[in-house]
């Protein structure tokens, strides 16, 4: 994906909220598949509209990471959207591997039943954490 950003003054149309942060939707471009949410600065989502491959900010760590960069799973953006508000980022990606750090297709496996959250998309076996 290439985009002549002018000097990236769309950016502006933007809401950051006050940490200069805006929520971003990862959504599978073919199947309309929710992958998984993460947060982006001007510098993130800057570099995923020049670069074409997602970028995000890490809260945990205060720094970019380009999804996929120790995992070799890259999420190849089709297209960026804005949502109506202006204040949320919906990123349309073809995923390569699991989207999600646990090895799962996606970060939503958790399902609420009751009072309990149930997984309903156990992790592949052959990746189980080991201690």
């Amino acid at each position: 994906m290439s985009s002549d950003n002018s000097g990236e003054i769309w950016l502006e149309q933007v809401k950051w909220d006050h940490d200069g942060l805006v929520v971003a939707i990862v959504q599978e471009a073919d199947t309309g598949e929710v992958l998984m949410q993460a947060y982006m600065n001007r510098d993130a989502l800057a570099a995923t509209a020049r670069e074409g491959y997602a970028t995000f900010w890490s809260r945990s760590r205060s720094k970019l990471w380009r999804k996929g960069e120790s995992s070799g799973h890259l999420q190849d953006v089709a297209e960026i959207r804005l949502d109506c508000d202006n204040d949320a980022v919906l990123l349309r990606v073809r995923q390569t591997g699991p989207a999600c750090h646990t090895d799962r297709r996606n970060c939503f496996f958790q399902r609420l039943e009751g009072d309990a959250w149930v997984e309903v998309a156990p992790a592949p076996d052959c990746h189980e954490m080991q201690g």
